[in-house]
């Protein structure tokens, strides 16, 4: 007998299957041990083919008795071609790293599951009854549920889940980070007991196998919580998928191999004919204009409990009399700090950069400190006074004076939330305060003081997208945004997208019943900004339809498939003289858009210099087509479908 079998090690490029014989039949998807040069390696098996005429070496063994579920091989062979992608480069996702050890300790159970099944009492609202008959009847295996801040998604979540498992079907249950969403994680644990399975990346090699082992040959119905790869958990009787906060960038890998796990959940539920639910406050808008199209947008606009919306106040960071207190603080944040400490009401800083100062310049010459790998501006950590890059992690300590002109002059311009801080920290030196970004270490970090944010014992939260999401705090009563464009002017056709979207999950934050007066204040250089108007009005049609319109002038998703290529090379000279060639042959082809070269966002790094181009084209099968080719040069990355442009 002869079997094709995608190996785990990328042996040639353009390579991904090789025949191999067997004396024992084998099942699609069993997971072997193959020879391949003068190395053994893993391999998975896809398809049983005829004899072969040339010479074939044997299947060494199969590593488990339990072959992967065929959905997972199907997804394999679908991302390999959707998005130009080494087939062995994908079977790495498929399969937990390590899977080939064998484990000193046996597989212990992660699973005590009641002996009968139940029917969960879920109790929901006629606003949710009517989203849960929406999603029920759509035709559409891809579902677009787009419930307000506070809506209940999460009841028909449980409701849904509950359903599958009573039809003796698995649910897989995708979140951001579960750091970050560890309410519905315990929701999901109390209302399931003993059969909810967490992934995380806190989590050992041993005890991811152990996890994989535990759902490749579990015979019960269980739900999987966890990040995109928990889209890969090997499930048999797979029957609903729910991905919550569809809107978050995590969803989208980007690293190798690059790709959407929405869209790879929207493939699996159309192969299984199961359901996939995208739960979100703030849609995408490719999500959305596809929803629309397919009759599959299901809208849940009502607040679970009854809440009064916040008091939003605009501040304009163009008028400093705004600022007579702080230059950072408006005077109206100041006082509704002070008030929310008077009353034990915590407050929430969202800033969406971190350090203390992004700009280190001289004022007698106009050096400025950039890194000597990316050559972009060093960042000031005024804690261990140290210059840091943000891309590459290099840092060095502040130079005492200019290194051109060795004047004493140099100073740190704009402001990241440690700064904030401790400007703070000069406000109110009895305030109990702390900062949450990418800065903390595990022992400081969000996820470790969770109980103490949650239980009050926090007076100001200072943050920033970390805090932005999530977060369900019963004490909060203001959220102060010190710069609500600060990301609108990076360029980027996303930019607008992802600001709409902090600044609504952020917002949400407050007014969700717990408290009965509560506020916002919005800090911006540009208060008439639609992007800005439509997230302080809670107005997601009117931001969706500026988008689209801009969108389709524009020739970018969703009107047009996009695709980046990167070229990457130690010198300027050998990226700029690659980049030309691929652009040049490019530009023969009609009906694809393709922008001229330009140096990328982060143009130098460790690797070398970086400059990329862009595709538009109405047809993905002509773009791949075109790419395919393209794929195949050193040193060149495509990303199909990229989400954002830097």
């Amino acid at each position: 007998m002869f079997y094709e079998v995608i190996p785990l090690k990328l042996f040639r490029a353009g390579a991904g299957i090789l025949a191999y014989s067997s004396d024992i039949p084998l099942k699609i998807g069993t997971i072997v041990t193959i020879p391949l040069g003068r190395t053994t390696t893993t391999g998975i098996v896809i398809k049983k083919v005829a004899p072969v005429d040339f010479p074939t070496k044997p299947i060494s063994g199969a590593l488990y008795d339990t072959p992967l579920p065929t959905h997972l091989v199907k997804a394999l062979l679908w991302l390999s071609e959707y998005y130009l992608v080494p087939l062995p480069t994908v079977a790495k996702l498929i399969l937990p790293i390590g899977i080939d050890k064998k484990r000193r300790n046996p597989a212990k159970s992660l699973l005590n599951p009641p002996k009968t099944l139940k029917n969960a009492k879920i109790a929901l609202n006629p606003a949710q009854k009517t989203a849960l008959r929406g999603l029920e009847s759509a035709s559409s295996r891809t579902k677009l549920l787009h419930g307000i801040t506070g809506s209940g998604k999460t009841n028909i979540y449980l409701q849904m889940a509950s359903t599958a498992l009573l039809e003796g079907k698995s649910t897989i249950l995708l979140v951001p980070e579960i750091a970050l969403t560890s309410q519905l994680v315990q929701v999901f644990e109390n209302t399931f007991p003993g059969r909810t399975i967490l992934m995380h990346s806190r989590q050992t090699e041993a005890e991811r196998h152990q996890i994989w082992q535990q759902c490749l040959t579990c015979d019960t119905p269980v739900i999987v919580i966890g990040p995109r790869s928990a889209l890969f958990a090997p499930l048999h009787n797979l029957g609903l998928i729910i991905i919550d906060e569809a809107h978050d960038s995590s969803y989208f890998q980007e690293n190798t191999p690059r790709y959407s796990a929405l869209r790879l959940a929207s493939f699996i539920a159309n192969y299984l004919k199961i359901d996939c639910i995208l739960g979100t406050a703030t849609p995408l808008a490719t999500d959305y204009h596809l929803a629309k199209t397919h009759n599959s947008l299901v809208a849940l606009n009502e607040k679970a409990k009854p809440a009064s919306a916040p008091e939003i106040s605009v501040i304009d960071l163009k008028s400093r009399t705004n600022f007579n207190k702080n230059r950072y603080f408006s005077d109206q944040l100041i006082t509704e700090i002070k008030q929310n400490l008077e009353h034990h009401h915590q407050t929430l800083i969202f800033h969406n950069r971190r350090g203390s100062a992004p700009l280190t310049i001289c004022e007698n010459c106009g050096y400025e400190a950039l890194c000597p790998n990316c050559f972009l501006p060093l960042t000031l950590h005024a804690n261990d006074y140290t210059l840091r890059c943000h891309t590459c992690d290099y840092y060095c300590a502040v130079p005492v004076n200019c290194p051109e002109c060795q004047h004493p002059g140099l100073i740190h311009k704009g402001f990241g939330t440690k700064l904030l801080e401790n400007e703070l920290r000069k406000l109110f030196p009895d305030a109990r305060i702390a900062r949450f970004d990418a800065d903390n270490t595990k022992a400081d970090s969000l996820a470790a003081l969770y109980d103490e944010v949650k239980g009050g014992r926090i007076d100001i939260i200072v943050g920033t997208q970390t805090v932005a999401k999530g977060l369900d705090l019963p004490r909060l009563a203001t959220v102060g945004v010190v710069q609500a464009d600060a990301g609108l002017s990076l360029p980027d056709y996303s930019a607008p997208e992802r600001t709409y979207e902090l600044l609504t999950q952020v917002i949400g934050r407050v007014g969700r019943g717990h408290l009965e007066h509560t506020s916002v204040i919005i800090q911006t250089f540009h208060p008439d900004s639609p992007i800005i108007t439509s997230a302080i009005n809670a107005d997601y049609q009117s931001f969706i339809n500026y988008t689209l319109k801009i969108r389709s002038k524009q020739h970018f998703p969703p009107f047009t498939y996009l695709a980046r290529i990167a070229v990457t090379y130690k010198t300027e000279h050998t990226t700029l003289s690659k980049i030309r060639a691929i652009y040049r042959e490019l530009s023969a082809h009609r009906n694809i858009l393709t922008s001229p070269p330009t140096p990328a966002f982060h143009e130098r790094t460790a690797r070398g210099y970086t400059w990329q181009l862009t595709l538009r084209a109405q047809s993905r099968t002509q773009l791949l087509k075109i790419l395919q080719p393209i794929s195949e040069k050193p040193n060149t990355i495509i990303t199909l479908d990229p989400p954002s442009l830097l």
